[in-house]
């Protein structure tokens, strides 16, 4: 279910998805167990498919819990939404785009996987209510690369939001010797230099690099234009390209221009690029990528891996084998399927 945040409060509910209503419970009913209501926090939320992925878990599972997505469209909405945990309308939280770096200062705790990053994804309650952050991205995104590619050596990332920056983090776990960044906000050196993102990315031992498309209006310095030639270097000489922006997603920004970045035709047939937008599954990104016969991957596998990750950290247990994947899919399927007569 996908409601709006408003000044009074949550309006109608704008939509859901009835795939976990068809799921049946295994083993013990857990009915009688409290149930727990779980939200999703972001902006926007309408493509999101984790409600119908984690209602299938818990109804597997045996648990009458509930997960809703708010859309909140301004930081103090989030800060209201985080607040409503404490306040016990929430057991827990997920976080998603935007707001997964602002997030980290509105809890009372942070788990070592946030603190790494500068960004967090989970958030769980603890002993008198306190509100604990964690970042599942990293080790998704690291399970994910690693299937990928076996590649070690170069790899570009495109954003420096909160998946980007897990982005960064997972691939230096995985040991690649070189990550570049860029952004679209990083037009010139002095941008960079100023930025706060960029930081973080240096600081997770990756290089930030001029975008390589601008306005031609903005006056550039020698050392700028050396940089974003840099950047085509970079995305020529990549073992892995990862895309950690919301374009190209379902109801978001045109996916072309940033697929227009990475001269694919000019990559070697061994790279692999990753999308982590998983809706539509087969983003401009992607599409650019495969048509240079180059191997690729959509965000829907990292969405499982963090999700089962979330579950594994709110009820303390594993998750149903299999089921967050089949239900994602299902979605997915019918956002496929021809529309029915009515």
């Amino acid at each position: 279910m996908t409601a709006f945040f408003s000044g009074s409060g949550l309006l109608a509910p704008v939509g859901q998805v009835n795939y976990a209503e068809t799921m049946t419970t295994s083993g013990e009913d857990k009915g009688a167990a409290p149930q727990k209501s779980f939200v999703l926090l972001g902006h926007p939320v309408r493509h999101s498919i984790s409600a119908p992925m984690m209602t299938a878990a818990f109804r597997v599972a045996g648990f009458r819990h509930t997960y809703n997505a708010l859309d909140i469209a301004r930081i103090e909405q989030l800060r209201r939404g985080v607040q409503m945990i404490r306040d016990g309308f929430y057991e827990g939280a997920n976080i998603t785009l935007p707001y997964k770096t602002e997030a980290v200062g509105l809890v009372d705790r942070l788990d070592d996987s946030v603190t790494a990053v500068g960004a967090l994804n989970v958030i769980a309650v603890e002993a008198g209510r306190k509100r604990a952050g964690y970042n599942t991205d990293v080790s998704a995104l690291q399970a994910e690369i690693a299937a990928l590619t076996p590649a070690r050596g170069r790899a570009v990332v495109i954003g420096a939001g909160g998946a980007a920056l897990a982005a960064v983090a997972a691939c230096k776990r995985l040991g690649f010797a070189l990550v570049g960044v860029t952004t679209r906000s990083w037009s010139h050196t002095e941008a960079i230099h100023e930025s706060k993102s960029a930081e973080r990315v240096r600081a997770l031992g990756g290089m930030a690099a001029v975008w390589p498309t601008g306005d031609q209006a903005v006056a550039l310095t020698k050392l700028s234009m050396e940089m974003r030639l840099q950047w085509s270097e970079l995305a020529r000489s990549a073992d892995l390209v990862i895309q950690a922006t919301s374009a190209g997603m379902l109801g978001g920004a045109p996916g072309e221009p940033i697929a227009a970045l990475v001269p694919f035709s000019a990559m070697r047939k061994d790279a692999a690029v990753l999308d982590v937008i998983y809706r539509p599954e087969r983003t401009p990104f992607l599409v650019a990528a495969e048509a240079a016969g180059l191997r690729t991957a959509s965000g829907l596998g990292m969405l499982v891996r963090q999700a089962e990750a979330t579950y594994r950290i709110w009820l303390g247990q594993e998750p149903p084998e299999g089921v967050m994947r089949r239900a994602g899919l299902a979605v997915l399927g019918g956002d496929a399927a021809p529309p029915q007569p009515t």
